[in-house]
């Protein structure tokens, strides 16, 4: 599909005053560079005695990004990581939004760590619920804007409906928004729609999200990444913590983002345990609907799910209940699990039922 770049999109016009007129933080593994030579190193108030984890983490991740930018098609400047994906987020409000002035975009139903950020950094939060086909929509979108509209937000696959957004919706948002469109892809991996980043040199006011923590099975470590222009990028190093990945979360990241195959092997189980699991909610009598999902997890309807949520907890399921969320009434999400956890699930959901059978039929 055929696009025009936004003319309009002025970063300067976007970015915090204060911020661009900042100067970083230099710490002392920012002032020397690493050439290859072994070096004593003397300059950063470290204990010299060396047990794997004596030294300051290299603060740009220089590793790590070079094998993120071998894999994407990228220039190592068009990358920026982060502890979990929430300190991204936060970066992108404390560099572009001036607290009690500028207002964000979000989309409920959708990722809540948005409103949260925005509650904490003093920033407006202007809802437009989506359709109910769970699409942007889009007109309303654009009313909304002002000169005062920092950050439009898209969660795609979104959190929790397990949904991408059509491209069309989203190609009329890069075009008529000239504030930064974030297009949240933590659950990129599990869907058959390509990542957003194979266009990123086409739009300035793209940025995408991406995450260890899903496919690549790194909760743990939280490692979050974000793609942008080098001008965004520049800004962002700008107000980012020093050390803000340490030296066991970058090695960590690196090993699993060598085990190619074994990552997609992983994902091709979880893509098959969610086709099993659809399959068997599908029998069940008070799952009403079943979400088509490109993630990793499924959100279902279900007659009444305080009720269904409690009788899994009484058999040791924990289950998400997305009933508050907005066109998300009487909805549970269940993330794929094992296979062993899934026939667990089933089973225990086919119990719930042939007790309220029976239950039915004693009255």
């Amino acid at each position: 599909m055929q696009t025009k770049m936004n003319s309009d999109f002025n970063i300067d016009r976007l970015v915090r005053k204060n911020v661009a007129q900042m100067k970083p933080y230099s710490s002392a593994r920012d002032e020397f560079k690493a050439d290859g030579r072994k070096m004593t190193f003397l300059d950063a108030n470290e204990n010299p005695f060396d047990n794997g984890v004596n030294r300051y983490p290299d603060p740009q991740q220089a590793n790590l990004k070079s094998e993120l930018a071998i894999q994407k098609g990228l220039r190592e400047e068009h990358i920026l990581l982060g502890n979990g994906s929430d300190e991204v987020l936060d970066l992108l409000f404390r560099a572009f939004c001036s607290p009690g002035r500028d207002n964000i975009i979000t989309l409920p139903p959708t990722y809540g760590m948005y409103k949260v950020l925005a509650d904490l950094n003093e920033v407006e939060n202007r809802e437009i619920f989506l359709k109910k086909n769970f699409q942007p929509d889009v007109d309303t979108i654009l009313d909304e804007v002002d000169a005062n509209t920092k950050l439009l937000f898209l969660c795609s696959p979104n959190n929790p409906t397990g949904n991408t957004f059509s491209e069309e919706a989203v190609l009329k948002l890069l075009n008529n928004f000239n504030g930064l469109l974030v297009i949240d892809e933590a659950y990129i991996d599990f869907s058959s729609q390509e990542s957003w980043l194979k266009r990123l040199q086409e739009f300035p006011n793209l940025v995408i999200t991406q995450t260890l923590s899903k496919a690549y099975g790194q909760a743990g470590i939280r490692l979050g990444i974000c793609y942008a222009s080098t001008e965004i990028i520049s800004i962002l190093n700008k107000i980012k913590p020093p050390y803000n990945v340490n030296v066991l979360t970058q090695q960590k990241a690196l090993e699993r983002l060598q085990a190619t195959e074994e990552v997609e092997l992983e994902i091709k189980k979880i893509l098959g345990q969610k086709g099993f699991l659809e399959k068997e909610l599908s029998k069940i009598s008070f799952v009403s609907e079943i979400f088509p999902s490109e993630a990793n997890f499924l959100l279902a309807r279900v007659d009444n799910a305080d009720q269904r949520y409690e009788q899994l907890l009484k058999k040791e399921i924990v289950v998400r209940n997305r009933s508050n969320q907005p066109l998300c009434e009487n909805t549970i999400r269940f993330t794929v699990g094992t296979m062993a956890e899934n026939i667990k699930l089933v089973k225990a959901l086919q119990e719930i039922e042939m007790n309220n059978q029976k239950e039915m039929a004693s009255k």
